[in-house]
């Protein structure tokens, strides 16, 4: 073990959150006394305190021997399934801290950490490790001068209670305006409140907003309206040693930032049979389109455009339709096909039985049909994040969970969600 001088303010340092305990030793004009509890241990007295709280005299000496020596070390002696993100403490009372050596029982680096003005407290400045078993070394000196030593150890908690997240966009992305943020977990949160609070979202727009969870592993994050175009949204996750619930442990902190372009919308009215595109608000091309039938209509709402193929395979199995049923078909390759919901919706260029419908009546299976051109041009122009709102059809609206229907949900539902 390294020791340290007094003069020397820099104690080793390290992390974690624990009850205090007590122990030590009172050494004076060779005699030992018996250590007591300080009163922020939260412990009784042991025998040896004196009545009036000074400290106790040898026989055949006239002057107060040093005080007893008490002292408090956070995470206790012994402890397990410590939280990685609890910070490492050792107060004296009565003494000061003359070393100290906190390290991984199994060998490594020291946890560093650092000494108070007055050498009676230690605290670490570093992050624990998961999974690790460490060793406590501490070098106590009494009013007299005289040193004693105290060893203890602890246990964080094991990797099966560690817990991740992901988000959506990734970092340094370029999106639509119309993009939620959607961040996973890996393991069910049930402490929603505390994980929220360890999360800010800014935008440089300045626009708040709130979380909406569709499920304990899933929560979603936007703004009343659209972002604003041209915005950078910054998440800042502050997440190592949060408790998720059920033993649970954030084991990260991240910041993730993504960037809106300019707005772009598609308009596609089903009683027009065609798709008008806005770009920042203006009018920039008019196509016609054929939506679902009757029998497989498209729903109406807000979708936001997921991915993009330039070339794709459409099978009727994965709707839900087994050969024999009436509307079944062939696997079928389809030209610039731009989903834009987990069911099955695309803006696509409409095969060519169907191109002469076009403005007309409806034949898909729920998507937007297209010419070559009009799918191209929204290939080319649209990407994720990217609006389209589908009106005048009687199914709907867009459910939060078909992909990303979440600006169809009211904000006051959205702000009002229960815990």
């Amino acid at each position: 073990m390294t020791q340290k001088s007094l003069q020397d303010k820099r104690g080793r340092r390290g992390w974690k959150i624990g009850a205090f305990i007590t122990a030590g030793v009172l050494v004076a004009g060779g005699a030992v006394g018996i250590v007591t509890a300080p009163t922020w241990a939260g412990l009784g007295g042991e025998a040896g305190d004196s009545p009036s709280g000074e400290a106790p005299v040898l026989p055949g000496l006239s002057d107060p021997v040093a005080k007893t020596v008490s002292f408090g070390v956070t995470p206790t002696d012994g402890a397990v399934e410590v939280n990685p993100a609890t910070v490492p403490e050792i107060r004296a009372d009565n003494a000061t801290i003359a070393d100290v050596e906190l390290r991984p029982a199994g060998g490594g680096t020291p946890v560093e950490g650092a000494l108070s003005e007055d050498d009676s407290l230690w605290t670490a400045d570093q992050r624990l490790a998961f999974n690790t078993e460490y060793s406590f070394e501490v070098v106590f000196v009494d009013g007299a001068g005289q040193e004693s030593t105290h060893n203890q150890g602890f246990t964080t908690v094991a990797p099966a209670n560690e817990a991740n997240a992901f988000t959506y966009p990734v970092d340094g992305a370029t999106v639509g305006t119309g993009q939620t943020i959607e961040i996973t977990f890996s393991e069910p949160v049930i402490n929603k409140d505390d994980v929220e609070e360890a999360i800010e979202i800014t935008s440089t727009s300045g626009q708040g907003g709130a979380f909406y969870w569709l499920e304990d592993t899933k929560v979603r994050y936007r703004p009343q309206d659209f972002w604003e175009p041209n915005s950078t949204i910054t998440i800042d996750m502050k997440l190592f040693g949060v408790d998720f619930g059920n033993g649970m442990i954030g084991n990260f902190d991240k910041t993730n930032t993504f960037q809106t372009h300019s707005t772009r919308l598609a308009v596609v009215d089903n009683k027009t049979k065609d798709m008008k595109v806005y770009i920042d608000g203006k009018l920039d091309r008019t196509f016609p389109v054929t939506l679902g039938t009757e029998e497989w209509p498209s729903f109406y709402g807000y979708y936001t455009v997921m991915e993009q193929y330039e070339e794709t395979k459409f099978t009727a199995e994965s709707i839900g339709l087994e050969p024999g049923d009436d509307a079944y078909y062939e696997p079928t390759l389809v030209n610039y096909a731009s989903r834009i919901s987990n069911g099955g919706a695309f803006v696509h260029e409409a095969l060519p039985a169907a191109q002469s419908t076009l403005g007309l009546t409806n034949v898909s299976h729920g998507c937007v049909g297209m010419s070559p051109e009009g799918a191209k041009y929204f290939y080319d122009v649209f990407g994720p994040g990217d609006m389209v709102q589908i009106l005048n059809t009687s199914t709907g609206p867009v459910q939060v969970w078909d992909g990303f229907g979440d600006w169809n949900v009211p904000w006051s539902e959205w702000t009002s969600q229960p815990s």
